[in-house]
């Protein structure tokens, strides 16, 4: 049987670069993440429903890693008259998510925010037509 090549190339590019280099999913119970792109910056949404930002711990860790992380517990109590427990439940959950950044980006100026549900992530790139080329003279001996 011959084997059949995918005229779709551009989406196997995209899915190689943010799916195994900027972002390696953590677990499968990890919550969904958008990466977005514009010329401007870079956006990285992640889902969040019910949590807030005091859950989340948004750095930049060694090897120019942004890490994402998120640890929630939760307490649920049912009592009767006599404070006996009719049910209790713990509950908690924790994730982890780390992300390489590309080169191009303002680490300093990273912004991160929880709403309606979504920890949003603002990378701005960094203006590259404002720096003037670099240009080294190697002295030859």
């Amino acid at each position: 049987m011959p084997i059949r090549r995918s005229q779709n190339w551009l989406p196997g590019i995209f899915n190689d670069f943010f799916g195994n280099e900027w972002i390696e999913k953590a677990s499968a119970n990890a919550p969904a993440i958008n990466i977005i792109e514009d010329d401007h910056n870079y956006k990285v949404e992640v889902a969040a429903p019910g949590l807030t930002k005091d859950d989340f711990n948004v750095k930049i860790g060694q090897d120019n890693q942004l890490i994402v992380s998120m640890e929630k517990k939760q307490e649920n109590k049912d009592e009767d008259k006599n404070g006996k427990y009719l049910r209790r439940e713990f509950s908690y959950s924790h994730f982890q998510q780390s992300m390489l950044l590309p080169d191009n980006v303002e680490k300093d100026k990273i912004e991160a925010k929880v709403e309606n549900g979504v920890l949003s992530i603002l990378i701005p790139k960094k203006d590259l037509t404002q720096q003037p080329p670099k240009a080294t003279n190697i002295e030859i001996m």
